[in-house]
């Protein structure tokens, strides 16, 4: 899963220039304002009578906040753009927005996964309007760096990801890392880690207490992903990771670093470092049952934050995933949440535009901070009070001034989410030796890297 839910996040890449009015081969029709950003309306209040369709899936306790907060503020401040909400789950967004893009009533603004199986699809397909005029009228480009603005980036064609026009806005940032009981800490005896090999140390430690230390549910497949992309990231380069990531040449899966790290995960498997019967638990009820005190770690990314911080209080801690040093650079997965698009067939994009502009504001950021999200920009602007928030922030900073957060590995190619949540899942049911995993996931990403060019 990337987040959901999205600063020099990766090395920044050039934006082009303002793109086409419309795009070749395109059966759809540009809005006029797309030829020319001066022509763009920016008032929302002079766009007449509007509604507009939105689609999120901002349903956990401080993103559905925010999300009501914002689109009440949006309501009384422009009453002639009636806003009408679908939110749904990450996974049923997911299910239902490509045959939604197809049909002859798609909503006019949707949060789209930024990877290639559903943004750089939607992108190829001529379904989502290239955001380069609203970017220039509003000056996006100035409050998001490029660094940001590539996560929601592709050429025209949608074969390149984090390059090309802009295709969306993110709210918040994301960084995965490692959610902590301090108690069960306490109680064990453990101090906080500086290195890797102590966090590991903990773990047995931890399981000789008869407690699995670690708390994963996997049914979907997607949150082992992140398990994986922590390890990964203690064994492999970060460039090799962003290569691996983006899905371009130049990297491999088949390599000692990544085989490596997968044998680390079998390795957690067969210790007991897990709850009973993860690979068949939900995602939900596995952070819900470490919420209420079983296990003393999460992996996981910061969009449960909040959640985590109003059943645990004070008990829960956040960390990045120590590195193999105390002083080595820190590495964690993560970008930004899911990023707002406009689809191409709204009849109101300027109006969608003017959304977009009003829910990533300033303000807007100010909003985030307060119901408990990672506000993507103006972070450290931001007034905190409460620990835990003070942990993500503080974690997300660092990793960003040092440039080591990397992609969600199932951004790399269109079939790359299945393939590795599959892949992941045979891995850690014993079903598959971690040369076999690697080479599962390095048939997928060659041939694609091989023919995408």
């Amino acid at each position: 899963m990337s987040r959901i839910t999205r600063l020099g996040i990766v090395a920044a890449t050039g934006l082009l220039g303002l793109v086409a009015a419309c795009t070749p081969g395109s059966n759809t029709a540009a809005p006029p304002s797309q030829a020319n950003p001066s022509s763009v309306q920016t008032d929302p209040a002079k766009m007449g009578d509007v509604s507009l369709l939105v689609w999120d899936q901002e349903v956990r306790g401080g993103q559905a906040a925010q999300m009501k907060e914002l689109n009440d503020a949006f309501q009384a401040k422009y009453p002639n753009i009636k806003l009408k909400r679908v939110s749904r789950s990450f996974d049923d967004l997911k299910t239902t927005l490509r045959l939604a893009l197809s049909g002859n009533e798609p909503p006019d603004v949707v949060q789209a996964n930024n990877g290639r199986s559903d943004m750089g699809e939607f992108v190829k397909a001529n379904q989502l309007v290239p955001l380069d005029p609203y970017l220039k009228a509003y000056g996006w480009d100035k409050r998001y760096p490029e660094s940001v603005r590539q996560y929601s980036q592709y050429t025209a064609d949608g074969k390149t990801f984090g390059q090309g026009n802009l295709y969306g806005l993110p709210q918040v940032g994301e960084v995965v890392g490692i959610f902590y009981s301090k108690k069960k800490l306490a109680a064990a005896g453990i101090q906080p880690h500086t290195t890797w090999d102590e966090f590991q140390s903990s773990l047995a430690t931890l399981k000789a207490k008869g407690d699995a230390p670690l708390m994963l549910g996997n049914l979907e497949k997607w949150p082992a992903i992140h398990v994986f992309g922590t390890v990964q990231g203690r064994t492999t380069s970060p460039d090799a990771i962003k290569q691996l990531g983006f899905g371009r040449k130049g990297a491999s899966w088949k390599t000692d670093e990544n085989l490596k790290a997968a044998q680390t995960l079998t390795d957690w498997v067969s210790k007991g470092y897990f709850n009973e019967g993860f690979n068949g638990q939900d995602y939900d009820p596995a952070w819900q049952s470490f919420a209420k005190g079983k296990g003393t770690y999460l992996i996981g990314g910061t969009w449960l934050s909040e959640d985590l911080g109003k059943a645990m209080g004070q008990d829960v801690g956040f960390m990045l995933p120590p590195g193999t040093s105390a002083d080595a650079t820190p590495v964690a997965t993560g970008g930004t949440g899911l990023p707002f698009a406009i689809t191409a067939k709204s009849k109101h994009p300027e109006a969608a535009a003017a959304y977009l502009n009003f829910i990533t504001s300033a303000d807007a950021m100010k909003i985030l901070a307060k119901t408990g999200n990672l506000p993507v920009a103006d972070t450290s602007q931001q007034q905190i009070s409460d620990p835990l928030q003070k942990d993500v922030f503080t974690a997300f900073g660092k990793v960003v001034e040092a440039d080591g957060l990397v992609p969600y590995l199932d951004y790399a190619t269109p079939t790359m989410p299945d393939t590795i949540g599959a892949a992941l899942q045979d891995l850690l049911a014993g079903k598959a030796t971690p040369e076999q995993f690697a080479d599962r996931l390095e048939k997928d990403y060659g041939a694609f890297a091989q023919a995408n060019g």
